[in-house]
């Protein structure tokens, strides 16, 4: 199978709009010089960079899954760019950010996914809850779906969440084989319904190659932040070696979410 290798842009942020305060580590709505909106992730906000990491992994894993997701691109944050916010808190926010950041393209017009009123094909639901598993998100309950609804079509966004593994590093190989108990709370999981359906086509294109070059994709700088690695190789290849040994073993977590779905219809 061809692995197509992802590719990232880089943007320059021109314009600070916005906060998004309903983010708790006060993304903001930019403007970059390539005359675009996004929404973007500071590595100074609460998380750090390993927010950013898990938001690139996670939205690349879902594109690569044909599921749709913004534009992901790194955001250069210039060392002069917060010095005329008045608020405080933003302005130390900017400074903590200058270099390397993440950014997603703005959907304007877009609107937050509502369980209630919208209905998922099962497959497609089967999929995100996949995925969801996969990455560990603990973030895309009823509470916030971290979804949108955009032309008609479902979005998903916010993958900061994930892979909350790389916080901790002690113990990690043993972590990939645990299933994810936290999927009970999964806003999509009584509707996901072909999960095993699910589990085929997605191991059929998440290649160890493809995982690879999704990983490859995250900047030294961003790496070898309180992480007990002596190199960027050797970084990156927990992350690869976390991630392959997931799939290898989906099993264990498609068994688990099934058994979660079975029990709350």
């Amino acid at each position: 199978m061809k692995t197509n290798i992802p590719e990232i842009r880089t943007i320059n942020v021109i314009r600070y709009v916005m906060p998004l305060r309903e983010g708790g580590s006060l993304p903001a709505i930019a403007e970059a010089d390539d005359g675009f909106l996004y929404v973007l992730k500071f590595r100074g906000a609460g998380q750090g960079s390993k927010a950013l990491i898990a938001e690139l992994i996670g939205g690349e894993i879902a594109r690569a899954l044909g599921l749709k997701v913004p534009e992901i691109v790194f955001a250069n944050l210039d060392e002069a760019f917060g010095r005329t916010e008045a608020d405080e808190e933003i302005q130390d926010l900017l400074k903590f950010s200058v270099g390397l950041n993440l950014a997603l393209h703005f959907l304007t017009g877009a609107i937050t996914f509502d369980p209630v009123v919208t209905k998922v094909d099962p497959f497609l639901a089967s999929q995100i809850v996949w995925l969801d598993c996969l990455l560990t998100n603990v973030d895309r309950t009823c509470r916030n779906t971290n979804m949108l609804l955009w032309h008609k079509e479902l979005w998903l966004i916010d993958h900061g969440a994930s892979l909350y593994f790389h916080h901790n590093w002690q113990n990690w190989e043993e972590q990939a084989l645990k299933p994810f108990s936290m999927i009970k709370d999964h806003v999509l999981l009584s509707q996901a319904k072909e999960m095993s359906w699910a589990d085929k086509k997605s191991r059929e294109k998440l290649t160890p190659e493809l995982i690879d070059s999704i990983v490859n994709l995250i900047p030294e700088s961003w790496l070898l932040i309180d992480a007990p690695f002596h190199s960027l190789d050797e970084h990156r290849n927990a992350y690869s070696r976390y991630l392959i040994s997931r799939l290898s073993h989906s099993e264990i977590f498609v068994n688990d979410a099934e058994n979660a779905r079975q029990s709350i219809i």
